[in-house]
């Protein structure tokens, strides 16, 4: 039988609030450049498995990482791609003047961050549906 492969919810939490304040710092103070650090994070976490936010974070769990609340890699990747694509989009907006779709991208994964450290995951809802849709494709290919 495979091990399912976790991270522990402190680490994912941590992601998710450099996420949020990194957003809001950007804004406050009109350095966009600060959301590279989220950006450049998540996207070695999806190309590397190896995000340096969490790999940091990680000396300073008091138990083993087994001990905790374990969130699903692949979830977290998907999530992971989903907060790529918004910083990305609001850092390169921001980089061109487009300001207005800066603060689209940048407002929805503030939002998204927010609201997964509130409970509810935007990216794990929307993995949820998409495999759901995938699934009942399937049904009808094979009827």
């Amino acid at each position: 039988m495979s091990k399912v492969q976790s991270i522990p919810r402190p680490l994912v939490r941590v992601n998710q609030w450099t996420i949020f304040i990194s957003v809001i710092v950007a804004w406050v103070t009109g350095l966009e450049w600060i959301l590279a650090i989220p950006l450049v994070a998540n996207l070695m976490g999806i190309l590397f498995n190896f995000n340096p936010i969490m790999k940091f974070v990680k000396l300073f769990l008091i138990k083993e990482g087994k001990n905790y609340i374990p969130e699903d890699v692949t979830q977290q990747k998907f999530n992971a791609c989903i907060a790529v694509f918004c910083l990305a989009g609001g850092f390169v907006s921001f980089l061109l003047g487009w300001n207005i779709a800066g603060y689209i991208f940048t407002i929805m994964v503030a939002v998204a961050s927010f609201v997964a450290i509130l409970g509810f995951c935007v990216g794990c809802f929307i993995f949820y549906q998409l495999k759901m849709f995938k699934y009942r494709r399937s049904l009808k290919q094979t009827s």
